[in-house]
């Protein structure tokens, strides 16, 4: 819904080797990846574990952008160590699907994204 605000500075942004992925019905012009067409033909089989099993839970899980409170907005790794630990605080708490989680953080801070 928010490609025609990207548009007009596509090419400034592939110039700066930003790749822009959409979700939605295209067409998009080159360089532009189409996540729904990935996603129409990607398999309903799961991979095999060792794939996509970790080899070190210090690895890089997913990337946050945080605000700039300490500075410049940036991405702040997370390891896949800090993300079971952010979810087994439910556990701990005792939470479950039927629970209603009311959010006061913003979503770009860790604890209110995670």
């Amino acid at each position: 819904d928010l490609f025609a605000s990207v548009e007009p500075i596509l090419p400034s942004l592939q110039e700066d080797d930003v790749v822009v992925w959409v979700l939605g019905s295209g067409p998009y012009p080159p360089g532009v990846v189409a996540l729904q067409e990935l996603l129409d033909a990607a398999s309903e089989e799961l991979e095999p574990e060792d794939v996509w099993q970790p080899e070190d839970m210090n690895d890089t899980c997913l990337y946050i952008f945080t605000s700039g409170t300490t500075g410049l907005p940036k991405a702040a790794r997370v390891s896949h160590l800090k993300s079971i630990m952010c979810l087994s605080f439910y556990e701990l708490v005792g939470a479950s699907s039927r629970d209603v989680v009311y959010l006061a953080l913003p979503l770009y801070h860790m604890a209110g994204s995670l």
